[in-house]
């Protein structure tokens, strides 16, 4: 009876040994499961390997993607922000130094004109201006002999009529002398005959238009220059008539230009055409958010007129990365020193795609995250899924 107690005893101890080292195998072999799941959907990158990825950090945003319209349109400049040069009175061109895109500022040289009519236009003031300066003293003369009935009325009124009339040529050769750009007063000082005249930028801004060479007759009616401010420029819009009703003032702009597909800018709708034009469109003008020096007038842009207020969380196209028949994103989640090596960390988390316009694609985020504190890999989100690849590929898993 004590052999078998004995035995039942062992059994039993062997059993319990047997029981715990399977249960403590299976808590092991489960805790590396959620370990390797953890780390499959996370990639780690040196400072180097972030550097060449591109990576470019950012938050959600919010955007109106699903009440726009789509139209195209151009940058163009106001009227008083594009000014044609002419030569007034006409003239050979001297010299100019200005080349198609040269920067200007008001008040600098734009060209120096020469002609015999500018030293005729002199000579003239000068001579009326000497006259002048006799006929106001007989006049002051005649006057007083009047009063004092010396002298005859006709006598008084011939000379108040050459008087009146000297005058009015001095004024009006003065008014000719200032749109040519000579100062009658120094003339006068002076008497020193010019030549030639220097015609300057009434602007600042930059050369868009050269249509002279040295040596040149230019007509009055000739565009010398063309000199635009582009500080100041504005959307121009071609909206089709079926839409136009749903344009107000105030509603917001997000446009593109042609090189910069991966760029949205933003403007706002100042003024509305009240005309439909022979392609039964109607012309829309929006005053920009951000001036910027690049603009040029007449840049192409594709745009998207938000016409609701109904707002949605929205990325990057690019920040959103597909695997598997699944979307993802990228969040960055730590950084880390690790062998004097700055790491960083980042986790692939699932999201649902909507609606994409332009640039940007509405997202559904899970219902856990926090859109204000997580950073979102904007750019490079591909690179870092070929590199999660790569690895897992070195680990002997593929996904």
């Amino acid at each position: 009876m004590k052999v078998k107690i004995k035995t039942y005893l062992i059994i039993t101890v062997l059993s319990n040994l047997l029981f715990f080292g399977c249960n403590k195998q299976t808590a092991t072999i489960e805790i590396e499961e959620r370990h390797h799941e953890e780390n499959e959907n996370r990639v780690e990158l040196s400072a180097t390997q972030y550097k060449v990825a591109g990576i470019e950090l950012g938050k959600v945003e919010q955007k109106n993607l699903s009440s726009i319209i789509k139209v195209n349109g151009a940058l163009e400049a106001p009227p008083q922000s594009l000014i044609s040069i002419s030569a007034i009175l006409g003239g050979f061109v001297k010299s100019t130094d200005l080349l198609h895109g040269s920067r200007v500022t008001k008040g600098d040289t734009v060209v120096v004109m020469e002609h015999p009519d500018y030293i005729q236009l002199q000579q003239d003031y000068l001579v009326s201006k000497s006259k002048l300066v006799y006929l106001e003293l007989e006049f002051a003369r005649q006057k007083g002999l009047q009063e004092k009935n010396v002298s005859s009325a006709k006598t008084f009124q011939q000379t108040t009529a050459d008087y009146k009339s000297i005058k009015a040529r001095v004024n009006a050769l003065e008014g000719k002398l200032a749109l040519i750009g000579i100062n009658a007063e120094q003339l006068e000082k002076s008497e020193e005959i010019s030549r030639s005249v220097t015609i300057r930028s009434p602007i600042d801004g930059y050369v868009s238009k050269v249509n002279i060479n040295i040596g040149k007759y230019v007509n009055p009616a000739d565009v010398m220059f063309e000199i635009v401010n582009t500080e100041h420029l504005h959307v121009e819009l071609t909206v089709f008539e079926k839409d136009i009703n749903k344009i107000k003032e105030g509603q917001r702009i997000r446009f593109m230009l042609p090189n910069e597909d991966d760029k949205e800018r933003l403007a706002f709708v100042y003024l509305i055409g009240k005309s439909i034009g022979g392609d039964r469109t109607v012309k829309v003008h929006g005053h920009l958010d951000k001036e910027d020096e690049q603009f040029l007038p007449g840049m192409f842009v594709k745009a998207f007129v938000e016409i609701a207020d109904k707002l949605v969380n929205a990325l990057p196209e690019q920040a959103i990365v597909q695997s598997g028949g699944k979307h993802y994103i990228y969040v960055l989640k730590e950084k880390r020193v690790e062998n004097n090596q700055e790491m960083s960390d980042f986790e692939m988390i699932e999201v649902q795609k909507g609606i994409t316009e332009g640039l940007y694609v509405e997202i559904a985020l899970p219902d856990t995250f926090d859109i204000n504190s997580n950073q979102i890999v904007l750019k490079g989100a591909y690179s870092l899924l070929s590199k999660m690849k790569v690895s897992g590929e070195e680990d002997g898993h593929g996904h």
